[in-house]
């Protein structure tokens, strides 16, 4: 038996640095994988494209890991960065965007992302683990980004 969670995450703001700056580190996916919190392994598939492999979290008497692959699309020109789902890898479907908008402060920064995983687990559970796992997920996030924030503030 599995559950399908769905998780959506949105959150803006702007840094002191240039767009460029930003810009190049985001759009280097190892690089920025590298301030996201507990990924134990990420994999080069070749052609912009990644697979993420999260540490176990474990939830009550469960362990769970989230693994996933993402196609990057970035443009410069337009200040996005762009990652759609690659089906068929792990657990997860995940896809999301990066927009960067150039201001007097520095860069503002929209990041929105959408996880849709599959956990092996009854479906009894899924009332209980959905906002544990939700609270899991937005808190990595979180993390993330005051990690890009402390880096872009250097």
């Amino acid at each position: 038996m599995a559950i399908t969670l769905t998780i959506e995450v949105h959150r803006e703001f702007t840094v002191s640095a240039s767009i460029g700056t930003v810009f190049d580190l985001l759009s280097d996916v190892p690089r920025s994988a590298g301030f996201f919190p507990k990924v134990d392994q990420l994999i080069d598939l070749d052609n912009d494209s990644f697979q993420w492999e999260m540490e176990k979290i474990s939830v009550g008497k469960h362990s769970l890991q989230s693994i996933y692959a993402c196609h990057y699309d970035s443009n410069k020109a337009t200040g996005s960065i762009v990652w759609k789902a690659v089906k068929g890898v792990g657990n997860g479907l995940v896809s999301g965007s990066w927009q960067l908008t150039e201001t007097a402060e520095g860069t503002h920064i929209v990041f929105a992302t959408e996880a849709r995983m599959t956990l092996p687990l009854p479906s009894l559970l899924k009332l209980a683990i959905s906002p544990v796992v939700k609270h899991e997920f937005n808190g990595l996030v979180d993390t993330y980004t005051q990690n890009l924030k402390t880096e872009f503030s250097r």
